[in-house]
């Protein structure tokens, strides 16, 4: 990875470091990050066991879980915001250039390729080919109406909130210790919330992409764009394979 541009450090944001109060309350912290991750563990987490036990038809809980992630990280992003800086500019949520734009589109196509071989590889060492996504599948599968829901929830919704909380928030706050520490740190942190499962190389892959697209645009917009890509064939190509 390249180093963070000389500019970097101007942005809104980035301060210089000898002002260390200034810093804390120009960008996020481990309060931020910490604060973040618990709201999202019981917003996400807690919140899809209690769906568990209501008993919902198969279509109508696949696309409730289609849109429970976005859901979860935006409620978390929001929080996030609200404990000391409240300005979103502090969060990479500032505007970005058309050349980023479509720079975001190719890495997302580049990254979309390259989380198939990923999986795959995971498959040929783990041998685990259980599709932990499958109910997403279910939630696109009823029907024109349900298919496109559940595509708008995976390919958007999730990509919004996922972005601003893991690049705006734990990426961008990891980012004062470096490089290396702010991409592969916040991507540790976003496969990890994925699970331990065939999805995690994927993430891998997602969180890289987004989180190295974020650095070095320094917007938020630019991971978000990436992530839509990489999402967004996810309901069509399973519901079609039928995976649901």
């Amino acid at each position: 990875m390249s180093k963070v541009p000389s500019n970097y450090s101007q942005q809104p944001g980035h301060l210089p470091a000898a002002s260390s109060v200034q810093l804390k309350v120009s960008r996020p912290g481990w309060l931020e990050i910490i604060v973040g991750l618990v709201v999202l563990a019981i917003v996400g987490f807690a919140g899809v066991s209690q769906l568990k036990r209501l008993g919902l038809d198969p279509v109508v809980y696949g696309l409730i879980l289609t849109s429970w992630t976005g859901v979860a990280t935006l409620t978390a992003f929001a929080v996030a915001v609200r404990l000391r800086i409240r300005s979103l500019n502090a969060f990479g949520v500032r505007p970005v250039s058309k050349r980023w734009l479509l720079i975001a589109i190719g890495v997302g196509l580049v990254a979309f390729v390259l989380k198939g071989l990923a999986v795959l590889g995971w498959i040929q060492i783990t041998g685990n080919t259980n599709n932990v996504q499958g109910v997403y599948a279910e939630g696109g599968s009823g029907g024109v109406l349900s298919l496109v829901l559940a595509t708008l929830f995976l390919g958007i919704v999730t990509p919004l909130g996922e972005e601003l909380f893991f690049r705006g928030v734990v990426a961008n706050a990891l980012l004062r210790y470096g490089s290396f520490i702010g991409v592969v740190g916040s991507t540790v942190i976003f496969a990890l919330c994925h699970g331990i499962n065939i999805v995690f190389p994927a993430a891998v892959v997602a969180g890289l992409a987004t989180a190295e697209v974020f650095r070095r645009s320094g917007s938020v917009w630019t991971a978000v764009i990436v992530h839509v890509v990489f999402n967004l064939p996810t309901i069509p190509v399973m519901v079609a394979a039928g995976m649901g």
